[in-house]
């Protein structure tokens, strides 16, 4: 279990900082994937017509984690960078610590 602060103090790159800054944390998110990139409608044209699946599809999936990758954004300049860290099968944002010991 990594949780990991909403808010982290590290370097900015940005033409306006070129120091360490306040950064928003978020987890990074793949975007959509387009139709007309060239190996999709490379794949596409390929599937057409009779002769069923001509590509492998990949079914041994062997890993159970995922690497993380966090989307670091400056307060100050909104210039925006990612950092990778280790792999984890559960990732949490800025969550409370349970308190422990006993609780009445």
């Amino acid at each position: 279990m990594v949780n990991i602060p909403k808010e982290r103090r590290t370097y900015c790159a940005g033409k306006a900082c070129k120091k360490h800054m306040v950064h928003k944390v978020t987890q990074y998110k793949a975007g959509k994937a387009s139709n007309f990139a060239q190996g999709k409608r490379r794949y596409d044209s390929k599937q057409m017509g009779f002769g069923g699946q001509t590509k492998p599809i990949f079914h041994k999936k062997a890993k159970t984690t995922r690497k993380i990758v966090l989307r670091l954004e400056c307060k100050k300049c909104k210039t925006k960078k990612q950092l990778c860290i280790k792999r984890t099968k559960h990732f949490e944002l800025g969550a409370k610590k349970a308190d422990s010991g006993h609780q009445y």
